[in-house]
């Protein structure tokens, strides 16, 4: 269990200092105010104009960093910083989470194929790790029926763990499809407004490549301590 906990330990840390940049380039950029004057409101009802989605709504929610899109009821939901706030921040967030509603409408693949199977990801993250730790116990204690739940644990561990790889290419892909319509929708951002505006995006899409990396590390302890058990 020492090594565990140092896996998760050395996850806490990096997460962390990634959430706290994030945090503070998010505060920097909000501080930079954009010289068309639009809100991140505005910033998203005109990308999805420009894209020709006229079937999705851009709503305010409450919260810090709390914006996302819902394929569901094809809402885009923006905190109510980002909502009503005119800077660079604001513009990247709006601009990201319409770039997921443009997925959408364009049936995205990588998005598609999340969508899919989020409802079995609801299922194997409510139960892995009760499972896993179940059957850790019963096998310490020399059950055979405590290994067979162990690597049950383990399989629906490895489908979070997928989920969370599955989510990289649909996150990064938004990000890509929102600097290039700030990039090129004439008078939207200027250089140093869509610069602001990436960086904050790259650290954005870093929390998601920890937390991937992370539930990946895990996972090859799990599969590890599995396969010890067996030798046993």
């Amino acid at each position: 269990m020492g090594m565990y906990y140092l896996i998760g330990g050395v996850i806490f840390l990096v997460s962390s200092f990634v959430s706290n940049r994030l945090k503070s380039k998010f505060k920097k950029y909000s501080e930079l105010t954009l010289r068309n004057g639009m809100s991140g409101y505005e910033i998203a009802v005109k990308m999805l104009a420009d894209h020709g989605i006229t079937d999705v709504k851009v709503i305010s929610t409450p919260g810090m960093l709390t914006d996302h899109y819902n394929p569901r009821d094809k809402t885009v939901n923006l905190s109510e910083g980002v909502y009503n706030q005119r800077n660079a921040a604001a513009a990247a967030v709006s601009a990201h989470e319409v770039g997921h509603a443009v997925q959408h409408n364009t049936a995205y693949s990588w998005l598609t194929m999340r969508s899919k199977i989020v409802p079995m990801v609801g299922i194997a993250s409510k139960f892995s790790n009760i499972v896993i730790m179940a059957g850790m116990m019963l096998t310490a204690s020399g059950s055979t029926f405590g290994q067979q739940l162990f690597l049950l644990g383990i399989l629906l561990f490895a489908v979070t763990t997928a989920f969370t790889f599955i989510t990289l290419p649909v996150e990064y892909d938004a990000s890509n499809r929102a600097l290039a319509w700030l990039e090129s929708s004439s008078g939207m951002l200027t250089r140093e407004e869509h610069d602001g505006a990436k960086d904050a995006l790259k650290w954005a899409a870093r929390t998601y490549l920890v937390s991937a990396l992370g539930s990946l590390a895990t996972l090859v302890y799990f599969v590890l301590q599995y396969m010890g058990s067996r030798d046993d």
